[in-house]
């Protein structure tokens, strides 16, 4: 056993002696070796390295940074809310309890709480809750709803809101930056911003009766972004978003209504609580209709009168049954929504030439436009 350790008998000494005297020399000893093994920090060491000492926190915001998408959504973001829309519905004991039918967004125009959004956000709600920036939840009313364009009026009970300035839509570039900002998916993404770029303008989107001119643009624009803002790279609404295409395939394709179109809208939902557009009291057949319920056809242009409202304008002016209109106010009309575009660019009241093909014979009325019934 001796002999086992007798090589070692030097170092146990010295522990031995050390322990007696408190422990001092080995630590020393050991601090010694420890020393000779670890070398200290060289210069060459990367923690000594300035780019990895640099402070956390830099003064100001470099130019690099503080990019137009940036700054756009610095100025338009608080003016953008968060909307829920609540209605009622049975529990599990058959109670009746207010639910979340669903969210989307909306922003701010006037300091004294006027909301712009989609009216398919607000359609059928019971109550509104509207999120603001700042973090205050607060109860929406409903001023008006035009569901023709898919815009609503809300407002909540305050003053001295953010708000975000209308822009010029009919100046717009194909290509120049869009950046859209609402609640993506809920308010657990509330004040998301995307960016892409204005991908073309006037596209449009036909009904059927209606034929709308939107922007298209490939700032993603998701469930929840409805009602919320797109903006230019001067920080000003260029337009509300509202839909996009969703199918299997497509990427980047949404929609926004351009704030020009939506700007008289707006004004006549705080003024009316509605819209008011001019009526004919007519229902028609184009082309387009008839090929997609398997009928013919056999007119080159205009739209097949189907039925007539004998008190509304164009019965009190002679339209029958089985005319063909082919202008309305020096528009030449080749499907339905051509008959709507050149009607809603009239004022209630108006009086317009007509022109119908009725039996082979070409016939021009004179229709004096009313107001369309609350009921249309």
């Amino acid at each position: 056993m001796y002999n086992r350790y007798k090589k070692y008998a030097p170092y146990l000494i010295v522990a031995v002696i050390g322990a007696l005297l408190g422990g001092g020399l080995v630590l020393g000893y050991g601090r010694d070796i420890l020393q000779k093994r670890i070398p200290q920090a060289s210069q060459e060491s990367p923690l000594n390295n300035p780019l990895f000492n640099a402070p956390a926190a830099q003064a100001g915001v470099s130019d690099a940074r503080n990019t137009p998408i940036v700054r756009a959504a610095k100025a338009a973001g608080p003016a953008v809310v968060g909307i829920a829309n609540k209605g009622y519905a049975r529990d599990f004991f058959n109670r009746k309890v207010l639910v979340e039918q669903g969210s989307g967004s909306g922003v701010i125009f006037d300091s004294n709480g006027y909301i712009v959004t989609n009216n398919h956000v607000v359609e059928g709600s019971q109550e509104l809750a509207v999120s603001l920036s700042d973090g205050r939840v607060l109860t929406g009313k409903v001023i008006g709803t035009d569901p023709a364009t898919d815009l609503a009026v809300v407002k909540v009970d305050a003053t001295g809101l953010p708000t975000a300035a209308f822009g010029d839509s009919d100046s717009l570039l194909v290509g120049e930056p869009a950046i859209a900002i609402g609640n993506p998916l809920g308010l657990e993404f509330q004040g998301s911003v995307t960016s892409g770029v204005i991908s073309a303008l006037n596209r449009t989107v036909d009904t059927g009766e209606r034929k709308f001119k939107l922007i298209q643009t490939d700032a993603a624009i998701n469930p929840g972004n409805s009602g919320g803002a797109l903006v230019n790279a001067d920080g000003v609404i260029i337009g509300i978003n509202s839909a996009k295409i969703a199918a299997q395939g497509v990427e980047g394709i949404g929609f926004a209504i351009p704030i020009n179109t939506a700007k008289p809208i707006i004004q006549s939902l705080i003024e009316k609580g509605k819209v008011v557009r001019p009526y004919l009291g007519i229902g028609f057949i184009d082309q387009a209709m008839a090929e997609k319920n398997g009928y013919d056809f056999p007119y080159e242009q205009g739209v097949y009168v189907a039925k007539v409202d004998p008190e509304g304008p164009a019965g009190k002016a002679g339209i029958l049954k089985g005319d063909v209109i082919t202008k309305f106010a020096g528009v030449d009309i080749k499907s339905g929504s051509d008959l709507q575009g050149a009607k809603d660019g009239q004022s209630v009241g108006s009086k317009v030439d007509v022109v119908v093909q009725r039996g082979g014979q070409t016939l021009t009325l004179q229709i004096m436009l009313g107001e369309t019934p609350s009921s249309q």
